[in-house]
């Protein structure tokens, strides 16, 4: 298979008429070889507009619903970024490309390690991989100019809000009680953090992030 067209095609046809325009994100999304995070099985088909299945209920986030959540996030060259779920290590990937520095949390250790091995052969070397509970975040690196979170989630703990710095943008899919995710984005301005749901987004979601169920009397 021609990687290489298949992901131009994937920008072309994917990418850029979905309001996706900052140049760094789309040359990460042009250059990065998306078949290096899905497992082998999967590489004909690593650039469809599919989440990919990585084992364990994980998934690889849609190419589309990935680069509007980075176009989202306001991205800075001279950015600390924190990944919630990395995953296979793409989101990851995409942001080492266009940010100073990622800091990605992964619960998984085997998915960890082979992120790990991923960034290795590939050359990306500003990125950190911890190893720890998602839902809390990595307090010790941050405060984050961006937190992005690779999965769906049906709240966003207080905990990975408070890691956002002034200024900072964290971008998320939260599925509602309706059942339907919207992608929000979150700012904290003068200490006051405030978010507005930006468009609708379908993606799995990531463990330990569902929605108490809520009862009716």
């Amino acid at each position: 298979m021609d990687h290489a067209a298949a992901r131009q095609n994937m920008v072309d046809c994917q990418i850029l008429p979905n309001h996706v325009t900052n140049p760094s994100v789309v040359d990460g999304l042009l250059t990065l070889p998306r078949e290096e995070f899905v497992a082998a099985e999967h590489s004909g088909v690593a650039y469809v507009d599919e989440a990919l299945p990585l084992g364990n209920g994980r998934y690889l986030m849609e190419p589309m619903v990935a680069a509007r959540l980075l176009e989202e996030a306001q991205l800075h060259a001279d950015d600390v970024a924190l990944c919630i779920g990395c995953g296979s290590g793409y989101m990851t990937a995409l942001l080492a490309q266009v940010v100073s520095t990622v800091v990605a949390v992964e619960s998984d250790k085997g998915l960890a390690a082979r992120a790990g091995e991923t960034f290795t052969r590939l050359d990306i070397d500003n990125v950190a991989v911890v190893e720890s509970t998602l839902t809390e975040g990595h307090a010790k690196q941050g405060p984050y100019n961006a937190i992005i979170f690779d999965g769906a989630v049906g709240v966003i703990p207080d905990t990975i809000i408070e890691q956002l710095a002034e200024g900072g943008r964290l971008v998320a899919v939260v599925v509602g009680e309706d059942g339907i995710g919207r992608c929000r984005i979150m700012m904290r301005h003068g200490g006051v953090v405030s978010g507005r749901d930006v468009f609708d987004a379908g993606t799995p979601m990531l463990p330990g992030f569902e929605r108490e169920a809520s009862f009716n009397f």
